[in-house]
């Protein structure tokens, strides 16, 4: 199973009650949800939520002790509030599952030769193949340095496009050594780190689908629920700390963001970057 990041902190944050109603608006394999289910026995209800149909399906398996207590919706956290939900607290989890990164075929990795798709959502329209065989050269540097914040982003697109030339990029293989052969590496990140990122926010509107779920989860929640959001880069953060401060009814419970122990690194590598958020409703 997925371990869940920061899960003592989003407990104590939250602070849950036996029979409270909880929305998981990033189910993935059910980590999370499972703590709050035992949580908020023995008759609460957990609602998650999560894009990609297969995480569905196994957070399922996992979580099938706690029976009817759990619902499982195949859709964007930021459709929230069309299902005529009432919480009592919230969790955004926005880290992309591990299951994504250590699968090769779903091409979110540039560790492993898989295609280079990346959608959380299989129905998607765009994948990144799409985006790096026929954006413009402009198109792709904006879209490197905005999501990425990457200072080569002119230099790979450059590469990208030129390199499409000779032949449409496939694998996610193709892009990472275009990559690495203009961009030297420096210590342990991949030189295709940031461009990796840009091409998953922006396949899946990540960024766009945070400020809508926000908005969302904001009407959903209930007097006194409280809100807990996990992010994984400055981009994510930015718009969440803004939000938090720019509402009227929200009212930050973490004057700093909380971050992960040097044990759970050390158990964990992939919690390094997480940094979690609360607020409470006024």
């Amino acid at each position: 199973m997925h371990i869940p990041v920061l899960a003592r902190e989003v407990l104590q944050g939250l602070d849950l009650k036996p029979g409270e109603t909880v929305i998981d608006g990033t189910l993935g394999a059910g980590g999370h949800a499972a703590l709050m289910l035992e949580a908020t026995g023995p008759n609460g209800k957990l609602v998650g939520f999560d894009r990609d149909g297969r995480n569905i399906e196994i957070s399922k398996k996992n979580l099938e002790r706690f029976g009817e207590r759990l619902s499982a919706i195949n859709d964007s956290f930021a459709a929230m509030e069309t299902y005529g939900l009432s919480a009592d607290a919230i969790l955004l989890d926005l880290g992309f599952s591990s299951m994504h990164v250590d699968e090769a075929q779903r091409g979110f990795s540039f560790m492993y030769e898989g295609p280079l798709d990346m959608r959380y959502d299989l129905r998607g329209d765009i994948t990144a193949a799409d985006i790096v065989n026929s954006w413009s050269r402009d198109d792709l540097a904006t879209l490197f340095r905005r999501y990425g914040e990457d200072p080569n982003a002119q230099v790979i697109a450059k590469a990208i496009t030129e390199a499409r030339k000779e032949k449409r990029f496939v694998t996610t293989l193709d892009l990472a050594d275009v990559v690495a052969a203009v961009v030297p590496r420096r210590g342990k990140l991949h030189p295709a780190t940031f461009v990796f990122q840009a091409l998953r926010i922006a396949v899946n509107d990540e960024l766009g689908e945070l400020e809508k779920g926000l908005q969302a989860a904001e009407k959903v929640l209930k007097a006194g629920g409280r809100i807990a959001i996990i992010t994984f880069h400055s981009l994510e953060d930015r718009i969440v700390k803004q939000f938090f401060k720019e509402s009227s009814v929200l009212e930050t419970v973490t004057k700093k963001p909380i971050v992960p122990g040097q044990t759970e690194v050390l158990d964990n590598p992939r919690s390094r970057s997480a940094k979690l958020r609360i607020a409470k409703k006024k």
